[in-house]
């Protein structure tokens, strides 16, 4: 068993000297391949941060302890007589500075193969180290929903508080774990607040780069820590991909027909959760109807998202 330092190397002085375990107001974002990501929701919003903010590495992960690479062997370019490059896996921890100074944390990378719980243990030291106040996860994953409509997200933590008014989507499933879970379910048992965000992309879209999911991923890290991160890049980039999306649905009338029927599903969808958020006289509903009203919708679709039969 590692000690939780032995995992990873620090390679600049810490932003914030807090070995007592006093918070400082600092924010650790986490978002490392590997896990479900659909439409590179996550990917694209790390690759903005680190393209959009004045960044620098922190720490350095020892990626050779935790990595498979001949389960998951690294891509390499070969060109004509000889090895040009090889993408080599890495998990940083990186100090990014947004748009009004302020600093926090970035957790980026590759998701390790193996040594998730000593890896955590790092990542539980590493937020006492430097007196982290909120610890925030990203994802994406495929979602019954059209691209016409605005992406919508999955807020998930241990703490009510931190949801605020965000609604459960589902009720209790089964899923693939994953570190991001990992690091969330631990930091819950550590009573140190962790929380997370699943954006919905739509099914027919996961496999390339959905912008718009990256975009809707930031939009909530901005406003439920505060951060001021520049996103007007990613919209450009969200409107494009929606109208080449859009051209390329109006070629064929059988993708027409999928997409309409998605939208009227999804709009009858949101108007539902609309009502039972109010409930009966106004008062507030429960996040067990909101979650068995949605199942019930999602039972009723085809893998086309069309009502079956």
């Amino acid at each position: 068993m590692y000690p939780a330092r032995d995992l990873y190397t620090v390679v600049v002085p810490p932003v914030v000297d807090a070995a007592d375990g006093v918070a400082t107001g600092i924010v650790l974002v986490h978002g490392l391949t590997g896990f479900m990501d659909a439409g590179s929701g996550s990917k694209l919003a790390i690759a903005h941060l680190l393209e959009t903010l004045e960044n620098r590495p922190v720490a350095h992960f020892h990626i050779d302890s935790l990595y498979d690479y001949r389960g998951r062997r690294p891509r390499t370019i070969f060109d004509s007589d000889h090895y040009v490059s090889m993408d080599l896996p890495h998990m940083t921890l990186s100090e990014v500075t947004d748009n009004e100074g302020a600093k926090f944390l970035l957790l980026h990378g590759d998701e390790p193969d193996l040594g998730w719980q000593s890896v955590v243990r790092s990542v539980v030291n590493i937020i006492h180290t430097y007196g982290v106040r909120m610890t925030v996860g990203i994802h994406a994953i495929p979602w019954p929903a059209p691209h016409t409509r605005p992406v919508e997200v999955t807020a998930h933590s241990s703490d009510p508080d931190l949801l605020g008014l965000n609604q459960p989507w589902v009720g209790q499933v089964e899923i693939p774990g994953s570190l991001s879970a990992l690091i969330e379910l631990d930091l819950a048992q550590a009573k140190l607040p962790a929380m997370g965000y699943a954006a919905h992309v739509p099914h027919y879209l996961a496999s390339g780069e959905y912008p718009k999911a990256a975009l809707a991923l930031l939009d909530q890290i901005s406003m439920s820590t505060g951060l001021a991160i520049p996103r007007d890049e990613l919209r450009k980039a969200a409107i494009a991909m929606d109208a080449v999306v859009d051209g390329q649905i109006a070629e064929v009338d059988e993708n027409r027909e999928v997409v309409s029927n998605l939208e009227v599903q999804h709009d009858s969808v949101m108007q539902s959760r609309r009502e039972l958020t109010s409930g009966e006289n106004g008062e507030p509903v429960s996040g067990d109807d909101i979650a068995a009203a949605l199942q019930k919708y999602l039972a009723e679709l085809d893998e086309n998202g069309r009502e079956k039969d």
